[in-house]
């Protein structure tokens, strides 16, 4: 039986097409093919530095180093019989009040561990004897130099006006540094304790209440500026308000007037 060309070339063609495309095909018309890969479009949080949370570790540890003599103190003197002390008894507290307010002041280094043992060093042979050098021939004397006359006085250099401060509040030229807000208030809470102490062994019963109430002021003023201003993780229970930011220096000058200037 004869075949038509036309009919021929037909059969081929679809032929080489299902043989080409048929696995393809199946491919792309298959649902149940899983993906290589997912991306989610996030990444992982950094990890936290472990030099950063030792010292804020050691800014807490030093709150409760001060926490514990200060409230002794103050349980103390409210617990005796007419809120007095004994000399004896004041001056153990004041002893252990002015350590760990010293020890708060200057923040513990962290211990370095030993270094391994060096190995020992082979001895060092003998240098050779170095053949003694030729004396040097003296040099001549350097006539004197002539004396530099004086030098006129200059005069004096008239003061510098001092800059406006329109726009700046006189709280903000004061605001303290944030590293100096713990120190002052260390500062707060020794000067409230030596206070308290000296109204307890007096027996002045109204300066024992007024002191005792400024020195769990200046334990509060502590525990807030050591949160604030020791560089501490922000706080993220569910509730809690918002914590302010210390102040910074230096403040931020404003321009000049340029409007007040002659000419």
């Amino acid at each position: 039986m004869r075949t038509h060309r036309t009919t021929g070339v037909i059969v081929s063609t679809a032929l080489v097409g299902a043989l080409a495309f048929g696995t393809a095909g199946t491919a792309f018309a298959s649902p149940d093919v899983a993906p290589t890969g997912t991306f989610t479009g996030r990444t992982a949080p950094a990890a936290p530095d472990p030099a950063a949370l030792l010292a804020q570790v050691t800014s807490l540890a030093g709150v409760g180093a001060v926490l514990t003599p200060v409230t002794d103190a103050v349980k103390a003197v409210l617990a005796a019989p007419g809120n007095k002390l004994s000399p004896e008894d004041a001056t153990k507290h004041a002893d252990a009040v002015k350590a760990a307010i010293a020890a708060a002041k200057v923040p513990a280094a962290p211990a370095v561990p030993a270094a391994p043992a060096a190995p020992a060093v082979p001895a060092v042979p003998a240098a050779p004897a170095v053949p003694a050098v030729p004396a040097v021939p003296a040099v001549p004397a350097v006539p004197a130099v002539p004396a530099v006359p004086a030098a006129p006085a200059l005069s004096a250099v008239p003061a510098v006006p001092g800059l406006p401060t329109h726009g700046v509040s006189a709280a903000d030229r004061s605001a303290p540094r944030a590293a100096d807000v713990a120190g002052d208030a260390l500062a707060g809470l020794q000067t409230a304790v030596d206070n308290l102490l000296k109204a307890a062994t007096s027996g002045d019963v109204a300066g024992v209440l007024s002191s005792a109430l400024a020195t769990v002021t200046g334990l509060v003023n502590f525990l807030v500026a050591t949160v604030l201003g020791g560089a501490l993780p922000a706080p993220d229970l569910p509730g809690l308000p918002k914590l302010p930011a210390l102040p910074a220096l230096p403040v931020p000058v404003p321009p000049l007037p340029l409007s007040d200037l002659p000419g």
